[in-house]
């Protein structure tokens, strides 16, 4: 078990990280800006699912690869950008049948699409790679029990801080969605906007990053 100081500390930086939106929370609030409070939280399930594979990898240290290799960071960068403006461009071409979908009652196959949609985006944020791949080892005591072990309880703690704070904003975006849907031109602009704001967002992490 990681000590209680290393666990308190990677907590409060694991809030801050969560609290600055990046990739995940700008594909959860997109979600929910588009299709309600429902893919919101079904977003946030998939991309906590992604995060613990990424979390898995790097405590057995599969991680470090992508970390260490410009190639393989940049390939997975690439890969989340494309489909986040994927994503983001269906949207907005879509944005005009938000209204009469928001009297259709939402079904299991539309949660397991936003579920797997949260999966990919959360195992190709490379916000998500750099922090666990090159910070979470730093919080692993070797003289206190197995690091891999430490970085799994630690990841776990991630996960869960995660899924609290993005449902709030995935809820936060929903709620005012539904305030949207009075007016049927108010959604289609709101749909809209959801899904440039995930263009944006996609095109911006294909040109950051590494270039070392």
């Amino acid at each position: 078990m990681p000590t209680t100081a290393a666990t308190l500390t990677f907590l409060l930086g694991s809030v801050a990280f969560i609290l600055v939106p990046g990739p995940s929370v700008l594909f959860i609030v997109g979600r929910a800006l588009a299709h309600g409070r429902r893919a919101a939280l079904a977003s946030v399930a998939g991309n906590c699912a992604g995060v613990s594979v990424l979390i898995v990898a790097v405590a057995f240290g599969a991680g470090e690869v992508a970390e260490r290799s410009v190639a393989a960071f940049t390939v997975l960068k690439l890969v989340g950008a494309a489909y986040l403006c994927y994503l983001g461009i269906h949207t907005f071409r879509t944005r005009g049948d938000l209204a009469a979908a928001l009297g259709a009652a939402p079904g299991p196959a539309a949660d397991r699409r936003v579920f797997a949609q949260g999966v990919l985006v959360g195992v190709t944020n490379p916000k998500a790679v750099v922090l666990f791949a090159a910070v979470l080892p730093q919080f692993a005591d070797p003289a206190v029990g197995n690091p891999a072990t430490q970085m799994l309880v630690l990841g776990l703690l991630f996960v869960l801080t995660a899924s609290v704070l993005d449902s709030v904003w995935g809820l936060a975006a929903g709620t005012a969605r539904n305030w949207f849907a009075t007016s049927p031109q108010r959604l289609r602009r709101l749909g809209g906007a959801g899904g440039l704001m995930m263009i944006v967002m996609g095109a911006g992490l294909a040109v950051s990053g590494r270039r070392d």
